[in-house]
């Protein structure tokens, strides 16, 4: 694995160098590329639901953490899916709360004797990439890169190692945009599918992972686990929101490790009472204060002026940066 984790660093982070505005010699900033293309019609066929690969298919399965894979592990176990889990999630900060979920995700794989990759942290690579994008509200701009980015990754891995299929437990989360998810595995997968070979072609696998039974059943399974409830989405800038709107909301701050949580019990213990903590209506709440910077105007104007200052000139249809389907 470390070899292959270092031809990783070339494929896993696209930059290209923003215009030399301080003549020759002068140091070009280097500036993330997220797509900005509209849904083709043959994508966005790829994006309905997939029906359960047969039995014995070789499924890389990239996980975000143990309470997102839990019930997904189980489910593909019983139609006994030949599954590797794959933790590439260099989004998650701080280090201490990216080795819990690690650990967390080890612990469960270890359990059932299932193989797990775990792949560089590259933290560095991340924050680059989200240069510009740090003032994007959840389920924008920013988070459309991060999905780019692990699935990249996830995807070159997958057409490697001849996995017939990968997807994400990411697609299971009612605090993620399912279409945004999904779209970042097609196009990944099509970026690197036949870079190995006509043999080693790889599907990212589109499936209702958000069915009201089976998200009962991701919390019945973290509660029969025991898993460590995070009470974010994982990045920092995550992670400061979070703690902006439950100030807001007069819910106390988040708190990473340990054991005691910020609300609620530091790990799952009743799947209904931790059901209702992320209830819909909560989800829906945050999101809608999210979209509007949580009031703060100073925010939203330092927000656009980063994005198109990141952004200007790089659409491929020249089209006005707000107008683009991200």
């Amino acid at each position: 694995m470390p070899e292959y984790r270092r031809k990783l660093s070339h494929v896993q982070v696209r930059y290209e160098d923003a215009e030399d505005q301080g003549g020759e010699g002068a140091e070009k900033e280097k500036v993330a590329i997220v797509s900005s293309d509209p849904i083709s019609e043959e994508e966005r066929a790829q994006l309905a639901y997939g029906e359960m690969p047969a039995p014995r298919s070789r499924v890389l399965l990239h996980s975000c953490c143990a309470p997102c894979s839990g019930a997904m592990v189980e489910e593909m176990l019983e139609k006994q899916l030949d599954m590797t889990i794959f933790f590439y999630n260099p989004n998650i900060h701080p280090k201490r709360e990216y080795e819990i979920r690690k650990e967390e995700n080890i612990r469960h794989a270890k359990k059932y004797s299932i193989p797990i990759v775990d792949c560089d942290y590259d933290a560095d690579s991340w924050f680059q990439r989200m240069v510009g994008f740090e003032l994007e509200p959840e389920r924008g701009v920013r988070c459309s890169a991060c999905f780019d980015m692990r699935m990249e990754v996830t995807a070159a891995y997958a057409v490697k190692h001849g996995f017939q299929y990968f997807t994400t437990t990411n697609a299971t989360s009612r605090w993620k945009d399912e279409t945004q998810v999904n779209i970042s595995g097609i196009r990944a997968a099509a970026l690197y599918n036949g870079a190995e070979g006509e043999e080693n072609k790889v599907r990212f696998w589109v499936y209702n992972w958000q069915t009201p039974e089976f998200t009962r059943r991701k919390y019945e399974v973290s509660v029969s686990e025991k898993f460590y409830k995070q009470e974010y989405c994982g990045c920092g800038y995550s992670l400061r929101d979070s703690n902006i709107w439950r100030e807001q909301q007069g819910i106390p701050p988040v708190k990473i490790g340990g054991e005691a949580a910020g609300l609620g019990t530091r790990y799952f213990e009743n799947a209904e009472a931790d059901a209702e903590e992320e209830s819909q209506e909560v989800v829906d709440s945050f999101f809608k204060d999210a979209e509007n910077h949580f009031g703060n105007e100073t925010r939203i104007v330092q927000q656009m002026t980063k994005v198109q200052s990141v952004l200007q000139g790089r659409l491929k249809s020249g089209a006005n940066v707000w107008d683009n389907n991200w």
